[in-house]
């Protein structure tokens, strides 16, 4: 299975998603899709190199704590922060709280898709 990003607005979405019920009504059987709609705007931020580069990281390590992703991106906090806001945004990572026995608790980040392809699809 991949995931599959597309750009569009909420009708697309909702025309899509009606498109699938006529599938249904029709007694087709259905594949699972995995596909998330994204604004035409953020698809672009997505595509951006630093971001790419940043999906392609997690792909290989799948789960990290935050410093050591900033650490091995040679990132700022902030930086890494936006990147991971838009990314969360679209479920392509997780951004989760986890106890760090005798030291609180710190940022892990996790990929959502593994090794799974993403496609991405622009409809204009």
């Amino acid at each position: 299975m991949t995931v599959e990003l597309k750009a569009g607005n909420i009708k697309d979405f909702f025309g899509s998603a009606k498109e699938t019920a006529k599938e249904i009504d029709d007694g087709h059987k259905l594949t699972p899709k995995n596909t998330i709609w994204v604004e035409p705007s953020d698809l672009m931020a997505i595509l951006k190199p630093e971001r790419t580069k940043l999906v392609r990281f997690l792909r290989k390590k799948r789960k990290v704590t935050y410093s050591e992703l900033m650490a091995a991106m040679n990132r700022t906090p902030v930086s890494l922060n936006n990147d991971l806001k838009i990314l969360s945004k679209y479920q392509l990572v997780k951004v989760l709280r986890e106890p760090n026995p005798g030291h609180g608790i710190h940022k892990v980040i996790e990929t959502t898709f593994g090794n799974e392809k993403i496609e991405f699809k622009a409809i204009i």
